[in-house]
């Protein structure tokens, strides 16, 4: 399909400030979604064409926080490939199955772990007590999660910060930037089926790829900079935008009487 070029630099702005949100908090779906909606595409190419542009965001965020000594590639080899596959079956597993129930479970899901990470004095910069081994983290949380990135997708990465931060006791930097590595794995697996599938415009993702490598940079940079001042606040507040949004999708009726 073709774009006026306004149309495709309002796209690339959006790729912009998706690539900031997601590279520090997560949820850039939750910008990037509707706009790529909002240009007529069917759902499964806007689901495919988000893949590909959210790439380049995880990626420039993921060489940023590669280079600034924040993640280990070794020590998550085994989740970077049970999220690769996990991600690769849930893509091939939603075609096949109703994804309703997951959808209307999942906001009520986000503002429980919003108002967790509100309340709890535990989240800081240093390490606390890792719970489960990283064979065990890999094995069990790359592949659940990765299995829900390429089956549904919103809040991938506050469900992955929080498993860095509460099962392997990182701190909230080293989570993020661990994050993003595991996102940009399950973005990959996702987009590699969606485009043997024909579900992805091109001129539009990598467009809007444009803006996410930017933002992306941005984003890592304020994390590294800022790190739990600005990751706590923004985890929770886009865990409980994600969620209101998705209540008010799935549950309109809850919301008929702010309507005017």
């Amino acid at each position: 399909m073709e774009l006026d070029l306004v149309t495709l630099l309002g796209l690339a702005l959006v790729g912009l400030l998706a690539g900031t949100v997601d590279s520090i908090a997560g949820g850039g779906g939750l910008i990037t979604l509707p706009a790529l909606l909002a240009t007529g595409m069917p759902p499964a190419a806007v689901l495919g064409t988000n893949k590909l542009q959210s790439c380049f965001g995880a990626f420039s965020a993921t060489r940023y926080f590669f280079k600034q000594g924040l993640i280990d590639l070794v020590a998550m080899r085994q989740a970077i490939i049970c999220t690769f596959v996990g991600s690769a079956i849930g893509t091939l597993t939603v075609q096949a199955i109703d994804s309703t129930l997951l959808s209307k479970m999942l906001p009520f899901l986000l503002m429980i772990f919003a108002v967790y990470f509100l309340l709890t004095p535990r989240l800081n910069e240093s390490s606390s007590q890792q719970k489960i081994s990283t064979s065990m983290f890999g094995f069990f949380i790359g592949s659940s999660i990765g299995f829900y990135d390429g089956f549904f997708g919103p809040g991938t990465g506050s469900f992955f910060a929080i498993a860095f931060i509460f099962l392997l006791g990182y701190g909230t930097t080293k989570a993020t930037a661990n994050t993003k590595l595991l996102n940009f794995t399950s973005n990959i697996a996702s987009l590699i089926f969606f485009a043997l599938g024909g579900h992805v415009v091109w001129t539009i993702g990598l467009t809007m790829a444009v803006g996410q490598v930017i933002g992306g940079r941005i984003g890592s940079g304020l994390v590294v900079s800022k790190g739990v001042r600005i990751v706590k606040p923004l985890l929770v507040s886009v865990s409980l935008i994600m969620s209101l949004r998705l209540l008010q999708q799935d549950y309109p009726e809850w919301f008929s009487a702010f309507t005017f």
